[in-house]
């Protein structure tokens, strides 16, 4: 008597008929427990081609290599320097072998799906501005934004490797499959990026958004991050940038608050710069004009300081008096965001320290000696880094992926 199979024929939905039985296939996945080698059967249809229905029980993505090896690669990838050296720490923790041309296509892929996740708002953070309540029992949300420079692959680079790759092949006479079609790199070894980040007053709820895009971009991504978390709803949220032009247009353009503050230490280092100028590199007098300056602005304001510089440069001359100029009008073209005894007496911070630290971190992975990428893979990389310091790192892999291997 013919045994029942245990997994019936599928039927086909384009003709209501059940699928052709093509014989059984070798079939192996890469797994957190090691390569596990299946043999099972192929169905098919002249209208919807073939299938392999036992592959979805294995593994959602019908995939070769499992979401747990996936996430495992893109761990371990973070804290690596290259690709070559997470590949060997995969196999030496975990006894997993890839070769780093297979880690690299894998992370850069699970980047750029994060990446499209997060812009289409799929994945978002599991706080909103009503859960950033202070010690004054107000809910107040802090808004950074900055721009970061990556290392690009050039155009003349991608020739010049196209070239070698070609001349490797000539050398071992061997017939090879024609190299893919050539991508055009960029025109400038290194390209701005720009990072968002929403976080409360004590870090514990923080938001990071990237993008390779140019400040429009980068002002619609922090609109849609502050939708996210509800910015709008918050009793206070204060904006702490570094005085770029692009940004504050871009805050002001969304309507996203109107309390933007200059960073303290942006304004700090500038004045450290005309010191230099006026005073020379190393002197007391000149760390104690500094001191006092920066004093008067955080605790009497711009005019007060305004008035101060003002008196200070009648007896410059030269190029001592153009510095102070120069400190002067980059002053006055950020008067409105210089409000520092305001913002101390709301109890609001005043230095944009937690932007700064996340733009290190989230450019870790892509800086460094040799390191060089294609635009959208090094958005991809930095993807995965935001996707940690947001602590989404559990939604990505247990709600969108909940069938891990």
């Amino acid at each position: 008597m013919r045994r029942k199979p245990l997994f019936p024929p599928p039927v086909s939905a384009a003709t209501g008929r059940r699928k052709r039985h093509k014989g059984r296939q070798a079939f192996s996945v890469l797994s957190i427990n090691g390569r596990v080698r299946l043999r099972r059967v192929r169905w098919h249809c002249s209208k919807e081609g073939s299938e392999t229905p036992i592959d979805r029980l294995v593994d959602e993505a019908e995939s070769t290599i499992s979401e747990g090896v996936r996430e495992m690669a893109c761990r371990v990838n973070q804290d690596a320097s290259s690709f070559l050296k997470a590949a060997g720490i995969l196999y030496r923790t975990a006894h997993i072998e890839v070769s780093k041309e297979t880690l690299r296509q894998l992370v850069e892929g699970e980047g750029n799906a994060v990446l499209r996740a997060m812009q289409r708002g799929e994945l978002g953070p599991g706080w909103s501005a009503e859960d950033c309540l202070t010690q004054q029992q107000t809910t107040r949300v802090y808004l950074g934004c900055d721009g970061v420079k990556v290392p690009i692959i050039t155009d003349e680079e991608k020739k010049k490797r196209r070239k070698n790759i070609r001349e490797k092949r000539r050398r071992r006479g061997r017939k090879c499959k024609p190299l893919p079609r050539a991508k055009v790199g960029a025109d400038n070894a290194y390209k701005e990026f720009r990072v968002g980040y929403l976080y409360d007053e004590t870090k514990q709820h923080r938001y990071v958004g990237v993008t390779s895009g140019d400040h429009k971009i980068a002002g619609r991504m922090l609109r849609r991050m502050s939708d996210q978390v509800g910015l709008r709803q918050a009793d206070e949220c204060i904006a702490l940038i570094d005085g770029a032009p692009w940004i504050r247009n871009e805050v002001e353009f969304h309507g996203l608050t109107e309390n933007i503050g200059l960073d303290f230490y942006h304004l700090q280092d500038y004045a450290q710069k005309t010191r230099r100028v006026v005073f020379g590199e190393q002197t007391p007098q000149g760390r104690e004009w500094t001191e006092d300056l920066m004093h008067t602005f955080k605790h009497d304001g711009y005019d007060a300081a305004s008035d101060q510089l003002f008196q200070w440069r009648k007896r410059l001359r030269g190029a001592k008096r153009s510095a102070a100029n120069r400190l002067l009008q980059y002053a006055a073209q950020r008067r409105d965001m210089i409000r520092y005894p305001q913002f101390r007496q709301k109890h609001w911070q005043i230095g944009s320290g937690p932007t700064e630290a996340e733009c290190k971190t989230t450019t870790q992975r892509v800086k460094g000696r040799g390191r060089r990428w294609d635009s959208r893979n090094a958005e991809a990389m930095m993807a995965l880094a935001a996707l940690h310091d947001s602590g989404l790192w559990h939604q990505r892999w247990e709600t969108l992926d909940p069938q891990r291997n």
